[in-house]
């Protein structure tokens, strides 16, 4: 081969690899309605024997791509109507917040936001910025928690300042956008999240605040204050231990 066609190969396998990275970003690249859906119910109390020590109720789910784009909605329960119906778009807002406020190298959770984003707290007011857009973040119900969700394709926004939102990064560490999870207690939520995200594949964290060196959950709040700047209250379940158990926080 003359080194004018190995150019040309190289060039050609080059533009190869940058179409390939190109067509696996955005929504291509994460989970789709049936993983999501699967993955959810196989770490929910109420879809199969996985306790997560809050009040173990039927769950919402929803993942964004990295430009905060649902990509999927999902929940647990037969019926729209057997998750609370607020929680669907506070899933798709803690989806976004943690997408939004991790980057390549450091992931942040929704719950390492909840004490900086108190009054006094060097964070405080960032809950009120990006409000959800409430134009687009309903529609048909009937279509709520299917593939054909209406949050689905859309940039909601919003910003949620306790447990159930995890960023997204693929097996090389690549940040692809991030899941939110509601319905229960935030602490639940959180392992919740926790157990879909590994169930997803999707647990490769670079770096974190917590002393485990990810985004899992801080319980260092006492009498009202974190040791660390990052911490999340508990919320009068077993939560906390559970999160210790599946490594979720300490």
């Amino acid at each position: 081969m003359t080194l004018t066609n190995l150019k040309a190969a190289s060039a050609v396998l080059s533009f190869g690899l940058i179409a390939t990275q190109a067509a696996a970003s955005g929504c291509e690249a994460l989970p789709d309605h049936a993983a999501l859906t699967t993955a959810l119910q196989a770490s929910t109390a109420t879809t199969s024997e996985t306790a997560n020590g809050g009040l173990e109720l039927n769950m919402w789910a929803s993942i964004v791509d990295r430009d905060g784009k649902v990509c999927s909605v999902a929940m647990t329960g037969d019926d729209r109507g057997d998750q609370w119906p607020g929680s669907r778009v506070i899933s798709a807002q803690k989806a976004n917040t943690a997408n939004a406020f991790s980057l390549p190298g450091l992931a942040l959770s929704t719950a390492n936001l909840y004490s900086a984003t108190q009054p006094g707290g060097s964070l405080f007011g960032l809950q009120f910025s990006n409000p959800v857009n409430p134009q687009i973040a309903y529609g048909n119900a009937e279509a709520y928690g299917t593939e054909n969700d209406p949050l689905v394709g859309q940039q909601p926004g919003g910003v949620n300042v306790f447990g159930g939102g995890l960023a997204l990064y693929d097996a090389q560490g690549v940040l692809l956008g991030a899941i939110g999870v509601s319905g229960d207690t935030s602490c639940a939520d959180h392992n919740i999240a926790w157990r879909t995200r590994a169930a997803l594949e999707l647990a490769t964290v670079p770096g974190g605040v917590s002393a485990n060196g990810d985004d899992g959950i801080v319980y260092d709040i006492t009498d009202g204050a974190s040791a660390s700047g990052f911490g999340h209250p508990t919320c009068g379940g077993a939560e906390d231990s559970i999160a210790q158990e599946i490594g979720a926080g300490q």
